[in-house]
């Protein structure tokens, strides 16, 4: 094998025509240009240069082998790019703000998966529902549900529709059945709340149809509503991005159509190049766009497939 820096004294030579200049170029003397070339030759088994009197010209073997080193030189080059470029990822604080709903449910094994990727960048999670001003550096980043943006600076995508639809969980459902209309939901208790963030969202679907006295048990929080509903006490209306990628979770009843409001991700505009910043919203974007179409998906192949319920029911 020949030494891989060797190559760099070939394509010097190669490109300036002689060792003197070659060593000018490299900061090294010409006699450590003129060995290197000949350790290299050594090693290949090839004359890669004609010694003349007027520097050195390349040998048909030097020729075909001029292209295959510059690839080499350009993959190291590129190499240390990535490195350098990881390096200065990895590194900073990133404070992230979301809705508890999303916190409590899809972003834990997301941020777990983070911190495998970019294990210097540490994470200040805000779970409050009050919207941080990203404008005036209240967070670095946003995981927020609203129809669009409207903040000046912020940049950013949707990364998922806000469907709801009623779901219960495995359980409930093999001992009470699992209802596919408005008319038998009225027959079974609804677990209600979710704090701010949801429940204001909630109620307005609870309205819709009618099922505001049909809430059985209220939860202040996501937590405690999750935890009614798995635990079989009920039926809840939930977000469909966060339900249709849990298990334990069964849809009741589809949703009546696409909603305007989304979950976007975003930043201000100021940050959007910050490599911390940018390798957090990347990967978001990633992960959470993925969970999306895998919710989408559910929701169009499921079967058996509730039929939609109807204005008369």
């Amino acid at each position: 094998m020949f030494d891989w820096n060797d190559l760099r004294h070939f394509l010097a030579v190669a490109e300036t025509g002689s060792t003197l200049a070659a060593g000018r170029r490299l900061r090294v003397s010409q006699t450590t240009v003129a060995r290197r070339v000949s350790a290299l030759e050594e090693a290949l088994g090839l004359a890669l240069f004609e010694r003349r009197q007027a520097g050195y010209a390349l040998t048909p073997a030097g020729e075909a082998l001029l292209g295959h080193a510059g690839a080499v030189e350009a993959a190291t080059a590129a190499l240390a790019d990535a490195a350098a470029s990881q390096t200065r990822e990895a590194s900073g604080l990133v404070r992230l703000t979301v809705g508890e709903s999303l916190a409590v449910t899809i972003l834990p094994t997301i941020l777990r998966d983070l911190y495998e990727a970019h294990p210097g960048i540490r994470i200040e999670l805000d779970s409050s529902d009050q919207r941080r001003d990203l404008a005036a550096g209240a967070a670095d980043v946003a995981v927020r549900t609203t129809v669009q943006p409207t903040e000046n600076g912020l940049v950013g995508r949707r990364v998922a529709h806000d469907d709801w639809a009623a779901y219960c969980s495995r359980s409930y459902a093999e001992a009470h059945g699992r209802p596919t209309s408005i008319r038998e939901l009225r027959r079974h208790p609804l677990v209600g709340g979710g704090g701010d963030g949801i429940w204001d969202h909630y109620r307005a679907w609870l309205r819709q149809y009618g099922l505001e006295e049909a809430v059985a048990i209220h939860h202040d929080s996501v937590n405690g509503l999750l935890a009614a509903v798995k635990a079989g006490f009920g039926i809840a209306a939930l977000p469909c991005f966060v339900a249709e990628n849990d298990a334990e979770l069964l849809r009741c009843l589809p949703p009546r159509h696409k909603e305007e409001r989304g979950i976007w991700l975003l930043t201000h505009e100021r940050l959007r190049h910050t490599p911390r910043v940018r390798a957090v919203m990347d990967f978001l974007g990633d992960r959470l766009t993925r969970l999306a179409r895998n919710a989408e998906h559910r929701l169009a192949t499921e079967e058996p497939r509730p039929k939609p319920p109807l204005a008369a029911e």
